[in-house]
């Protein structure tokens, strides 16, 4: 597959570029570039970086930073079977537990929550770093909801986390989960409660928690203005008022 000519392979991690440094010169700069490709376009055109991944896995794929790259853009592109092989043999290369939330989701993804729910219970969950152990209790609940266990889902992500009133990098996510689990059970005051703290942590965009909070509220999103020249949002109330003009 084509590299453009601004990537150099150096843009890479530097624990990747001394994993590298085992292959011969020109051959790491091969994997560096198409690892580069992956990182670059994992989010804006998974098929793409899974092309990419698939190149450097064909160049040394017994590097374990190949495997996971590999991995996340099986996962990317929902092949769950082939991103839990390649996150195994990244955890065997590494000895780290680091993708084991990651590979408890793929499990997720595979219609096995039952398993989810046994990794999220492992050993292994106590070793992950806070962040790692965040994610953990999002994907148990998540299984938790497969398997429509709504309220065991709710108690999952109840924690000293989600408690807290600092922002951290998983706040609004866990916030949000929080907030989705608690509406399909009924409990909307709640949820919208939690979707709004959920926008206030989130400061790059990471949910669409604005949009359910609005949803909740009765606002309506049009794409441009209407004929009449009016503003492109309405609510409920607007559309009350509109019936008793009539």
């Amino acid at each position: 597959m084509p590299i453009p000519e601004d990537v150099t392979g150096e843009e890479i991690d530097k624990d990747v570029r001394q994993e590298l440094q085992s292959l011969p010169k020109t051959l790491a700069e091969d994997v560096a570039k198409n690892l580069v490709m992956v990182a670059r376009l994992l989010d804006e055109d998974p098929e793409k970086a899974y092309g990419y991944s698939k190149v450097a896995l064909r160049l040394a794929s017994r590097v374990a930073a190949v495997r996971e790259a590999a991995g996340f853009a099986a996962y990317a592109n929902q092949k769950y079977a082939e991103a839990l092989a390649e996150f195994r043999a990244a955890r065997r290369m590494t000895g780290t537990v680091d993708l084991w939330p990651l590979m408890a989701d793929c499990e997720r993804g595979l219609g096995r929550p039952e398993k989810t729910l046994d990794m999220a219970g492992a050993p292994e969950v106590q070793k992950l770093d806070k962040a790692g152990q965040v994610e953990m209790r999002l994907v148990a609940a998540g299984a938790r909801r497969d398997m429509g266990q709504l309220d065991a889902a709710i108690v999952t992500l109840q924690s000293s986390e989600l408690a807290s009133n600092s922002v951290q990098p998983w706040t609004a996510r866990l916030r949000y989960a929080y907030a989705d689990a608690l509406l399909a059970a009924g409990r909307t005051g709640e949820a919208r409660e939690w979707f709004a703290k959920a926008v206030e942590a989130d400061r790059d965009g990471s949910t669409d928690a604005s949009d359910r909070l609005a949803e909740l509220d009765g606002v309506e999103f049009l794409d441009a203005l209407d004929e009449e020249g009016n503003d492109d949002v309405r609510t409920d109330a607007d559309e009350d008022e509109d019936t008793d003009k009539d």
